[in-house]
C-alpha cells in the first residue's frame, strides 16, 4: 500500500460522501481516512493529530446532525437555515483552531467555507472578481437586506427586474429558491419545490409547484425573509432537447475536472427535482457553432474558482445564455462534488477518475506526506484574504464566461 499523507474527512462515517472518497483513496493505493462523524464534532468530543490532513465534507443527511444545526424537528423543514449557517461556520472555525493547537492542517480555508455558505458573499466575491454573475441588488456584504415582500417588490421595481431567482442565503440543493416572475396588471407566479402546510410551516418536496398572485407568493417570501435572502436575475438559459440546460462544473487544485449538463422542463434543474443529465457533447457542438470555444468556458469556471482560493475542490454552476452564446456564473458549491459515475474531462488530468479520485490526486500532490504543511492553494496571484472581498461593479451578465 502506497504511503501518503495521514488523512482526516468529517462528515458521516456511513454516508455515501465519505464512502466515495475512501473508495478513491483505497483505488489509488492509500490507507482509508480516518472518519469522524459532524455528531462528535458538534458535541466537542473532535482530537486531532500533529501532521493530519483535515478534509471537511458535508454534514448532510444525518438528522440528528440536522436538528443540531438547524433548530428543526423535521429534517425536510426549509426554515433555520440562518442557524444553521452561525453554528456550522462556527463548528468549521473550531476544526481550524483545533488543528492549530494539534499540528494538523485543515485542506480549505475556513473564512472561505463561511463565504460559500452564504449566497450574497459568494455573489459579491464573485463580482469583485471580474467573473460575469446575474444582476443582483442583494450582492456582497453592503447589499440590500429583503425583510419580506414589499422589499422584494420594492428591489425589483428599483432594479428594473421582472424575473428573479430568490433564493435562501444559505440553502443549498435548492431548498426554498424561488423562480419569480410578474407581470402587468399585478400578475405574480413563483415555481419552487417549497411546500406551505395549513400552519404555514415550509417544507422541501420532490415536486415542483406553482404558485400565483401577490398574497400566496407573498407569504412564501415572507416566510423565508428571516434567515436572509438572495435576490439575482432570472436569466433565460440554453436549451437542450426543449429543455432549460445548465451545467455543473467541478474544479478541483484549480482545474475544470469535471462537467455534467441538467436539464429540466422547470427553471429548477437540480437532478433530485426530476432534472435530467444531458448531452455534454451536444453542448460543446453547440458552443462551438455559436462562435466559442469550450476551453474558454472552463476556463469561465476556473476564474471563479479562483475566487476562492484556500478551497481545492468546488462545483461551479454555469448558466449559459440563450443560444449558447454567453455565460454567467450562478453559484460557486463548496460540496458540489456529488456526481456519482461521472469521469473527468479529456485533457483535465482527471481521466478515468471520478470527482473524489481528482481530491485524491489534488491531495497527493498539495500533501505528499504527512509532514503538517499547508498546501500551496490555486490560483495565488491576487487573492483576497481570508475575510470577504468587498463587493465590485459587477461585470454585465451578457459577457462571456
Amino acid at each position: 500500500m502506497t504511503a501518503g499523507p495521514r488523512l482526516v474527512v468529517v462528515g458521516d462515517p456511513s454516508g455515501r460522501r465519505v464512502a466515495f472518497f475512501q473508495d478513491a483513496l483505497r483505488a489509488a493505493g492509500l490507507p482509508g481516512a480516518r472518519a469522524v462523524g459532524w455528531l462528535d464534532v458538534l458535541r466537542g468530543r473532535t482530537r486531532l493529530a500533529a501532521g493530519e490532513i483535515v478534509r471537511v465534507d458535508s454534514p448532510g443527511e444525518v438528522p440528528e446532525v440536522d436538528r443540531m444545526l438547524r433548530g428543526a424537528d423535521d429534517p425536510a423543514r426549509v426554515e433555520g437555515g440562518r442557524l444553521w449557517y452561525e453554528r456550522f461556520t462556527a463548528a468549521v472555525a473550531g476544526l481550524a483552531a483545533e488543528a492549530a493547537r494539534a499540528g494538523a492542517v485543515l485542506v480549505d480555508d475556513p473564512a472561505e467555507t463561511a463565504v460559500l455558505f452564504d449566497k450574497r458573499l459568494t455573489h459579491g466575491r464573485l463580482a469583485a472578481a471580474g467573473v460575469p454573475v446575474p444582476a443582483s441588488p442583494t450582492s456582497g456584504p453592503g447589499g440590500a437586506p429583503v425583510r419580506g415582500w414589499d422589499d422584494l417588490v420594492g428591489l425589483m421595481a428599483g432594479s428594473g427586474l421582472r424575473r428573479v431567482f430568490v433564493k435562501p442565503a444559505h440553502g443549498s440543493s435548492a431548498s426554498g429558491v424561488l423562480a419569480l416572475e410578474t407581470a402587468g396588471a399585478g400578475r405574480v407566479q413563483a415555481a419552487t419545490s417549497v411546500e406551505r402546510d395549513a400552519a404555514g410551516r415550509l417544507f422541501n418536496s420532490l415536486r415542483v409547484r406553482r404558485y400565483t398572485g401577490a398574497r400566496e407568493v407573498g407569504a412564501l417570501v415572507d416566510a423565508l425573509a428571516p434567515d436572509g435572502l438572495h435576490v439575482e436575475r432570472w436569466l433565460p438559459k440554453a436549451t437542450q432537447g426543449g429543455r432549460a440546460a445548465d451545467l455543473r462544473v467541478v474544479v478541483t487544485g484549480g482545474r475544470a475536472t469535471h462537467a455534467v449538463v441538467r436539464t429540466s422542463r422547470s427553471p429548477l434543474t437540480n437532478l433530485h427535482l426530476g432534472g435530467a443529465r444531458g448531452d455534454l457533447a451536444a453542448a460543446r457542438s453547440a458552443i462551438t457553432a455559436a462562435g466559442g470555444r469550450w476551453e474558454d468556458v472552463l476556463a469561465g469556471c476556473e476564474r471563479a474558482a479562483a475566487a476562492f482560493p484556500g478551497t481545492r475542490c468546488v462545483g461551479v454552476d454555469l448558466l449559459p445564455g440563450t443560444g449558447w452564446r454567453r455565460f454567467a456564473i450562478g453559484e460557486v458549491n463548496a460540496f458540489g462534488d456529488l456526481l456519482p459515475g461521472l469521469t473527468g474531462l479529456p485533457g483535465s488530468g482527471a481521466e478515468g477518475l471520478d470527482t473524489y479520485g481528482a481530491q485524491v490526486a489534488d491531495l497527493l500532490r498539495a500533501f505528499p506526506t504527512s509532514g503538517g504543511t499547508a498546501p500551496r492553494t490555486p490560483g495565488t496571484a491576487g487573492t483576497c484574504p481570508a475575510a470577504p472581498c468587498p463587493t465590485g461593479t459587477s461585470t454585465p451578465e451578457t459577457s462571456p464566461a
